[in-house]
């Protein structure tokens, strides 16, 4: 993992921290977050430390990466998460981003993906990162192409019908590393 992640003028990519509970409570039980993503069960601000401790911030120590803070920089909100994730069920790491309501539309997400991908193919060294998305999400699907992200298809992950998009490290510096931000 970089020692230091990156931002911009408006924010910068940190650590999640079990301190960020009240977030992760607030994200994790967002009606989008439920429909699009998943019910991760979590319901108080014990839960929301335990999934920090035991996903993001495990994944940190694991793997070298995982689901980081999209933190504001004007007041240290923190709107919404961007990171990579390993999951057993795929054969190479994935984008995800969630943002609270008051934060999507702004580009952030779009923005965030790319300092991701950047992480991805740069200090982390990946040959590719791969992204699963609900077929009605359709901003997420944007924001995925809008990083250069490709569709490669439906496929049927644990019961569910998801759009898989793939990008590889030299499509990715073909772009541009920042390229879009």
């Amino acid at each position: 993992m970089p020692q230091t992640l990156p931002g911009t003028d408006r924010f910068r990519l940190r650590e999640l921290r079990e301190d960020d509970a009240a977030f992760a409570l607030a994200l994790l039980n967002d009606p989008d977050f439920l429909h699009h993503i998943a019910d991760r069960g979590v319901r108080d601000l014990d839960q929301a430390s335990a999934y920090l401790r035991e996903g993001p911030i495990a994944s940190y120590a694991r793997y070298g990466f995982g689901l980081w803070a999209v933190e504001m920089k004007d007041d240290g909100r923190v709107a919404g998460l961007c990171g990579l994730v390993r999951r057993e069920l795929l054969p190479a790491p994935d984008l995800g981003y969630a943002f609270l309501p008051a934060w999507r539309g702004q580009g952030l997400a779009r923005v965030a993906a790319r300092l991701c991908l950047d992480l991805a193919f740069g200090p982390l060294a990946l040959p590719r990162v791969l992204a699963i998305v609900t077929v009605g999400n359709t901003a997420s699907r944007r924001v995925l192409e809008s990083v250069g992200m490709r569709l490669q298809g439906p496929r049927t992950l644990q019961g569910e019908s998801l759009l898989v998009y793939e990008i590889n490290r030299d499509e990715h510096f073909t772009a541009g590393p920042g390229s879009g931000s």
